[in-house]
């Protein structure tokens, strides 16, 4: 079975779900704010105003950290837009939601209707929020569709565990379910060359 369809964040609202137990990428959304901010005004700076944005999350997984993720990237363009703009119309989205087959995006659209009352109230902007399923290491979209791409905590995440892991009939890395001391050079060559590939499909 493909990998995309195996690893999945744990689903639901539950105690065990990703949802109750994702803070730490929670505090990495908001810590790298002013990153997003600082790189979305050298995009909006150097091209055109735009009024319609369509904005593509990649792994975004499931809970209220991915619409606090979007909200962060809108408030960001609605920010810019004001200045460039001077506050003449007000930017439209289409947001495109990516994480594999098996994610729990039920949980998602349930905290949709309190997350557009906030937006219409925060910027009286439209949004529409559609779902794309799919490893992100595959092709997503047509060319030149999407403005800008959002991802965060997920590229660690592998396409597939690195195939040059057995010699002679022996695995390398026995005993171990990933990296660790005991891990032989070779193993941690094959999973780097592994990341490589994978963020090289990632890129394109």
């Amino acid at each position: 079975m493909a990998m995309e369809h195996v690893h999945h964040m744990k689903g639901g609202v539950g105690e065990t779900s990703y949802a109750n137990n994702s803070s730490l990428q929670r505090k990495v959304i908001m810590e790298v704010k002013t990153i997003l901010e600082e790189n979305m005004v050298l995009i909006m700076s150097n091209k055109s105003v735009k009024g319609y944005w369509k904005i593509a999350d990649l792994g975004c997984s499931s809970g209220s950290n991915t619409l606090l993720s979007i909200s962060n990237i809108m408030n960001i363009i609605h920010k810019i837009n004001t200045k460039l703009n001077h506050g003449k119309g007000k930017p439209v989205f289409q947001i495109y939601l990516n994480d594999v087959f098996e994610n729990d995006f039920n949980t998602i659209f349930k905290l949709l209707p309190d997350f557009y009352q906030r937006e219409k109230e925060k910027n009286d902007g439209e949004c529409f929020i559609n779902v794309t399923p799919g490893s992100f290491y595959g092709r997503l979209f047509p060319n030149n569709y999407i403005d800008f791409f959002h991802s965060s905590y997920c590229l660690h995440w592998l396409s597939q565990a690195p195939k040059i892991l057995v010699k002679n009939g022996e695995p390398l890395n026995k005993g171990n379910i990933y990296l660790s001391k005991t891990s032989p050079p070779s193993v941690y060559e094959a999973y780097f060359k592994q990341f490589e590939r994978d963020f090289q499909y990632f890129l394109k």
